[in-house]
């Protein structure tokens, strides 16, 4: 499924810049999420960055856009022009300088 926002929002403006998609935008009155690019941010990190920034937790899913994390993934792809194989998987993380060395 695809997140939205409800009227619950208090316009706090953290939501929006921690979208990876670029899904999240300030609507008439509320901010509001674009289901064709909300991924619930599938193949950027473990979980909706959204939904974890949200102080009054106004972003639940979004009934009216199922789908599967596999859908999401395909999504993600196609938004980012990834290729089309591998399966959604844990986000790499960045390599610490040393961390590698094994010893001492």
């Amino acid at each position: 499924m695809a997140l939205m926002i409800t009227d619950e929002c208090i316009n706090c403006d953290v939501c929006e810049p921690e979208c990876p998609n670029e899904a999240i935008s300030l609507g008439p009155e509320i901010y509001q999420i674009d289901p064709g690019k909300c991924t619930e941010c599938v193949g950027h990190f473990d979980e909706p960055q959204c939904v974890q920034v949200c102080p009054v937790a106004c972003i639940p899913l979004n009934p009216d856009h199922l789908e599967s994390r596999d859908s999401l993934w395909r999504k993600y792809q196609r938004l980012t022009g990834k290729p089309e194989t591998g399966t959604p998987a844990e986000p790499a993380l960045p390599a610490v300088p040393g961390a590698a060395s094994g010893g001492g």
